[in-house]
């Protein structure tokens, strides 16, 4: 088999073999969460959207459902563990938060504490607005009015483009 042949074969296959990987990984991260027995196709659901709303405190970015860490685990399994004695989605979460705090949820709860948290980018977008609009205005104040020359400015302006011809002549 020719060099450019072998090439063309592996442009074909490795692209395939990435999107079987993949797959294959995304599988293997839901297996996680479909591990756990449950008593009622609800309460698989109730864990699965419990699992997803909950952010993995040792990974930081990752759902307890897509998290392979350890401490998510022990977590999917208290998750797990509280569905089944019959807590409700309000006592798992009120004990999360009580153990990690509002890092928990990925959608944190509107608390004094949070208020920054979640109008401190409209805060922050209305201030640099404030700014702009400042240093527009500021700048239409500073900027010089254009009018008419009078009789002497345009005097002035013809002896210097004609002085300047004459230097561009003599050169």
């Amino acid at each position: 088999m020719s060099i450019c042949a072998f090439n063309r074969v592996l442009v074909a296959i490795v692209p395939l073999a990435l999107m079987l990987l993949l797959s294959l990984s995304a599988e293997i991260a839901q297996g996680q969460v479909d591990t756990f027995e449950f008593d009622t196709p609800e309460q698989q659901q109730r864990f699965r959207r419990l699992s997803d709303e909950f952010r993995c405190p040792m990974c930081q970015n990752t759902s307890l459902s897509g998290s392979t860490g350890g401490v998510a685990e022990d977590l999917r399994r208290e998750v797990h563990r509280m569905i089944v004695e019959g807590l409700t989605d309000a006592e798992i979460e009120q004990f999360m938060f009580e153990r990690y705090g509002d890092f928990i949820f990925y959608k944190p709860r509107l608390t004094r504490e949070t208020l920054l948290l979640w109008f401190g980018p409209l805060l922050f977008l209305g201030l640099g607005g404030f700014v702009v609009v400042r240093i527009w205005r500021n700048a239409q104040n500073n900027a010089p009015e254009i009018g008419e020359l009078d009789d002497a400015e345009q005097r002035r302006l013809e002896r210097l483009a004609a002085e300047t011809t004459r230097l561009k002549d003599r050169s």
